[in-house]
């Protein structure tokens, strides 16, 4: 039986090098992936890292959960399904980028052990940074800079991870920042000091 498969060329080694990019950019490509409850702080260090990196003179893309659901994955809802079809398309974006030379920085809720093993795969380990963003969901719920937390105690919102949705504990992530320990200055710092073997051209 034929599959749509069966009448897609690839041609990639026909393009220009990833090298070549990275050359162009003066930096490698990579993609940071933070991931953590809603309210963790994932968007704040997120935008912030955008920022100290594009100080520095780096070519940053932000993906962001809320901005990727208004556009990419709209046709998505909060399914367990639908929140692997969400990130297997962010991670293949992220790939496209990193590809690309483009230091890629995600904030992605990402809750289960399988959705981020997926996003290791696809992406590859050499260009991914594993970051989890760690708060507990009643430190998220006092924080609660979305109202999220405050539609979902009316019982406005369903399938919210951390209370209708579970959110597993990372296995083997390469950095956790504790955003109720440390400032945000501090939580940055932890995270670019541990960007730079990923954003450094070998």
């Amino acid at each position: 039986m034929s599959s749509h498969l069966d009448h897609i060329y690839p041609v990639f080694d026909k393009m220009l090098p990833r090298e070549a990019k990275e050359e162009l950019l003066g930096q490698k490509g990579c993609v940071i992936w933070m991931y953590g409850l809603s309210g963790s702080g994932k968007s704040t260090l997120a935008n912030l890292l955008e920022r100290r990196l594009h100080e520095q003179g780096r070519f940053v893309k932000v993906l962001d959960g809320d901005n990727i659901r208004s556009g990419l994955n709209n046709n998505l809802g909060f399914s367990d399904e639908d929140r692997l079809e969400n990130i297997r398309r962010v991670s293949e974006v992220s790939k496209l980028f990193a590809d690309a030379g483009v230091i890629v920085v995600n904030s992605f809720i990402t809750p289960k052990n399988d959705l981020r093993r997926m996003a290791r795969e696809i992406v590859g380990d050499d260009d991914l940074l594993e970051v989890y963003v760690k708060a507990s969901f009643e430190t998220c719920a006092a924080r609660d800079p979305k109202g999220l937390y405050a539609k979902v105690k009316a019982g406005e919102v369903k399938q919210f991870t951390g209370k209708d949705s579970s959110f597993e504990e990372p296995e083997r992530p390469d950095l956790i920042i504790d955003t109720e320990a440390f400032s945000e200055e501090e939580c940055l710092s932890q995270l670019l000091e541990a960007a730079q073997e990923k954003l450094v051209r070998s």
